[in-house]
């Protein structure tokens, strides 16, 4: 087929689609749908329809952490037998709480679950999950570095088939359903800040000494500033040595600043913004005439809290709460606010780090 020919057979479907007069027969469920599921139809081009399902739900996500990094790290032949262990043993354990398996991305599982009792299934399944992660695979898995994030939501999911109709070989290839709906993607994006480790920084900051009482013979406003006794530009390069390790050259010693220093941390920024140069004399001078001394040191800062193996949208712990208010779980309780924030979602998230004992071996 030429290209051209390709391009107008392609414009006339899209636009049929995309018409104003194809519609979508939407059929409400409580039963999460299959593939097979007659309700859900290709798009008919000639009848200008096509059907899919509505369902209220809860969508659960698994994924394993940092399988880039295991790929590299271990054979192909061990990180096959990691992956299928994986995805039989988290498929065995969705099925065990009524979970229906309906997509499996590499070391990535979606679960969806009927209707009824959906809260109490989900968050079950969770927690079973996380235990058989934690002490059935990694228990197996000689290297013992295989973490999990599992991420939780609730809402209304629409269930539609794309693809075309194909024969043969192929044929599994061609078709599939698409879960559309705002749980699905929070899901995922908790699954992905879930069981992360903590993040910090390490940023340059500087100890700075100021004089509380002046020595004598020197009060305070005798003269603007304190001099470093250092050429104007040589500042940067006095500052890199200190990051090599190198002890910084003090501005003044304890008997040449007298009376009592107190020592105060400042960021670099702050430092040097209280630094200027003078000319004639050639130095750079702090502006606070209390200045004492100062040295460059390091200062980390933590930019992101680690976060629990399990984390759920508020609408899913309340739910839970109340299909199972004299749960452990809900009595201790064991999953608590979490500040974890993903784009799309603006409500409070839960998390925790909830294991079953009795699936611990």
């Amino acid at each position: 087929m030429a290209l051209k020919d390709l391009r107008d057979e392609l414009s006339e479907e899209v636009s049929s689609i995309l018409d104003g007069s194809f519609s979508i027969g939407i059929t409400e469920t409580k039963m999460v749908p299959h593939s097979g599921d007659a309700a859900i139809t290709f798009p008919n081009l000639d009848a200008g329809t096509q059907g899919a399902k509505l369902i209220e739900t809860c969508v659960l996500y698994i994924d394993m952490r940092g399988s880039t990094v295991l790929s590299f790290a271990h054979k192909a032949p061990t990180v096959a037998k990691l992956y299928s262990a994986f995805v039989r043993a988290m498929t065995r354990t969705a099925r065990h709480y009524g979970g229906h398996v309906r997509g499996i991305i590499g070391d990535r599982v979606m679960v969806l679950f009927d209707s009824e009792d959906c809260f109490n299934n989900a968050v079950s399944c969770g927690v079973a999950m996380n235990t058989i992660a934690q002490y059935t695979i990694n228990k197996n898995f000689k290297a013992n570095d295989v973490r999990f994030g599992i991420g939780i939501d609730h809402g209304r999911m629409l269930a539609t088939k794309t693809g075309i109709r194909k024969h043969g070989q192929e044929q599994a290839n061609y078709r599939n359903l698409v879960w559309l709906g705002r749980p699905a993607n929070v899901a995922s994006k908790l699954t992905d800040a879930a069981n992360k480790p903590e993040e910090s920084i390490t940023v340059p900051s500087v100890q700075v000494a100021y004089r509380v009482q002046p020595a004598m013979g020197r009060p305070y406003g005798a003269n603007l500033g304190t001099p470093f006794g250092l050429a104007p530009g040589a500042l940067s390069p006095f500052f890199q040595a200190a990051t090599s390790g190198n002890a910084l050259q003090q501005a003044l010693s304890p008997s040449q600043a007298g009376g009592e220093w107190e020592w105060r941390t400042e960021s670099l920024d702050s430092f040097l913004s209280q630094v200027k140069v003078e000319y004639l004399p050639s130095r750079m001078v702090h502006t606070r005439e209390d200045f004492a001394s100062f040295f460059l040191t390091e200062e980390t800062k933590r930019v992101r809290e680690a976060t629990p193996a399990i984390l759920m949208t508020a609408a899913v712990w309340h739910g839970f709460r109340k299909a199972k208010p004299n749960s452990n779980m809900v009595k201790q309780p064991l999953f608590k606010k979490v500040e974890v924030q993903v784009s799309g979602y603006s409500g409070d998230v839960f998390g925790g780090n909830v294991i079953f004992t009795e699936l611990k071996g």
